[in-house]
């Protein structure tokens, strides 16, 4: 099963760049959106269900920030799931940030983590839903459940996912109150896969700044996650970044599950 994550900074911008093609060459199992931007009825009927090359329409599932424009999560899937919901938080899922789908050997997680914003402003709300993903990940663990948790997890985690760790401490995405959640996150039994496959490599990014060429020449930051249960890691095949892909600030995150 081929998955692929990307926050697309707008659906509806990200149509214009060739969006519903790209879907078509890749054609992946499942695709998982975060920032969205978009209520369903706002989208062209290619948004909602684009053909895969053998002619075969994705199924779509949206959650929608209350707020016009902002925010939002989507999954794409060739299969229907058993099971799709929020997260079951009302001030989180006002903001359309998770979509949980059941696909039987495991249920994946599709999440926008909040940004904490300049001089930390949105940090307790951040810190709250990390909290409340943590809970919401044990329970289905405890249940006996496999997991994936993919998104924008706005956080880069150690000073090998940013090209200037020095320069950025202190700015939302490398607060250390992040970087603690995300030791916790770690140590309580989940893999960052692609860690995980690639221990110490440096260089590799899933967003830059539009400003100052930052994407020409790779100064960015690796803030796009698959995590798993421990568990669960021996079927992840492979977990690559996809810089290759233009359209979005950000590029795609891929996991292949065996």
């Amino acid at each position: 099963m081929k998955i692929l994550s990307w926050n697309v900074n707008g659906i509806r911008a990200v149509e214009k760049r060739g969006f519903i093609g790209w879907v078509r060459q890749e054609s992946p199992d499942v695709l998982c959106l975060q920032e969205t931007k978009a209520h369903p009825d706002q989208l062209s009927p290619e948004l909602k269900g684009p053909v895969d090359t053998d002619g075969k329409v994705y199924r779509s599932y949206w959650a929608s920030a209350r707020k016009k424009g902002y925010s939002g999560t989507a999954i794409y899937s060739k299969t229907e799931p058993l099971d799709i919901k929020p997260l079951g938080v009302p001030e989180f899922d006002d903001e359309g940030r998770v979509l949980q789908a059941d696909f039987k050997d495991f249920v994946l997680i599709c999440a926008y983590f909040p940004n904490s914003q300049d001089a930390g402003a949105r940090l307790d709300y951040k810190l709250g839903f990390c909290a409340a993903m943590l809970e919401c990940c044990n329970k289905l663990v405890a249940s006996g459940r496999h997991l994936v948790l993919c998104g924008d997890y706005n956080i880069a985690h150690t000073p090998i996912d940013l090209a200037r760790p020095k320069e950025n401490e202190g700015n939302a995405g490398y607060l250390p109150e992040e970087r603690a959640w995300m030791d916790t996150f770690t140590a309580a039994g989940y893999a960052d896969t692609f860690r995980d496959q690639h221990p110490g490599e440096t260089g590799h990014y899933s967003w830059w700044s539009y400003r100052m060429s930052a994407r020409e020449r790779n100064v960015g930051w690796r803030l796009d996650y698959h995590c798993v249960d421990r568990a669960f890691m021996p079927r992840i095949a492979n977990s690559i970044i996809r810089p290759d892909v233009q359209g979005s600030d950000h590029c795609p995150v891929q996991i292949e599950v065996t």
